[in-house]
């Protein structure tokens, strides 16, 4: 009998496949194979650690891991979700380690990080979606990296109650939660989500902590309008959302939602400059950026963003 593979996405097995689309000359990561790599990479393996960079198949991976960035998974590799458009494995996940924050909180301080992002999978099989080990993941890492800001990326805890307040509690420096598409495409690239619940939560952040940053981010590419664009923005402000991002889906296999378009870099900078008018303090928008593509750079920009804006509202 022949050993069978597991698939790692068995409810992608039966979709149609959905060819490709070549990439365009603008769509092309930095291939750096420097020393700094090698043991950002020799560190995440010998710690036994996960990371969305390996896991989600970021194109930046070899740029920021050269420059000893890292985003942190915790929870495991393996996802209770199955968006359309991610290609983080998902099935059943394992027990959650006990030990996983300070691995964490020892990675960091190895790795010298001034700024770090901790990002995880969605865990509806836990009754509180995972807020208690994230708070554990934060409270560990800041009492060992005292100096270091600490940024995260978390799920939307749907039907969890409040047991979001937990990750509040530990005061991340940035929470982010992306909502990642315009309302209507949820039911076929987000379906285990809600779009409304997603804002919500990040609306919560500030009720609670108004000196949290608030960020989230939206892919192109989907099949979305420019006013859907739009009025996502104009939902996300009124959720107080501080940093947002804007980058181009890039389907990871032929199972995966397929890519309607590679969207041009003059229309993500413009985008960018109707985002900084409407009102955010910071915006990030090119067809590579990522969540947390360059995060450590991002919020220096983000505190200086609201010292301006504190200095702007006392001279008024």
């Amino acid at each position: 009998m022949k050993n069978q593979t597991k698939p790692r996405h068995p409810e992608k097995v039966k979709n149609p496949i959905n060819p490709i689309k070549k990439k365009p000359d603008w769509i092309r990561s930095k291939l750096t194979n420097s020393r700094e790599f090698f043991l950002t990479k020799t560190l995440v393996n010998e710690s036994n650690l996960v990371t969305v960079c390996q896991e989600a198949n970021c194109p930046n991976i070899t740029e920021c891991w050269s420059k000893r960035h890292a985003t942190f998974m915790i929870m495991g590799d393996t996802c209770t979700r199955a968006c359309a458009f991610c290609d983080v494995k998902t099935g059943k996940p394992e027990k959650l380690d006990p030990f996983e924050d300070i691995k964490i909180a020892n990675a960091v301080k190895k790795l010298q990080l001034k700024h770090v992002v901790i990002t995880s999978v969605d865990r509806d099989d836990l009754s509180d979606g995972g807020s208690n080990h994230f708070k554990k993941v934060i409270e560990t890492t800041r009492l060992k990296n005292p100096n270091t800001t600490i940024e995260v990326l978390t799920p939307d805890f749907l039907r969890k109650g409040d047991s979001y307040k937990k990750v509040i509690e530990a005061k991340p420096d940035v929470f982010n939660h992306n909502i990642e598409t315009v309302p209507s495409l949820y039911r076929a690239v987000r379906p285990g989500s809600r779009y409304f619940a997603s804002l919500d939560l990040l609306k919560s952040v500030k009720e609670i902590n108004k000196k949290i940053f608030t960020k989230s981010g939206i892919m192109l590419g989907l099949g979305e309008t420019k006013e859907e664009i739009l009025q996502v923005m104009d939902d996300l402000l009124s959720a107080n959302v501080d940093f947002l991002t804007i980058g181009q889906y890039l389907q990871p296999t032929v199972k995966h939602f397929p890519l309607k378009r590679y969207v041009h870099p003059d229309e993500f900078q413009e985008f960018k400059e109707i985002a900084l008018s409407k009102g955010f303090l910071i915006v990030s928008s090119s067809p590579l950026t990522r969540s947390s593509y360059h995060a450590d750079e991002d919020f220096k920009k983000l505190q200086k963003a609201r010292d301006e804006q504190i200095k702007c509202q006392v001279l008024q």
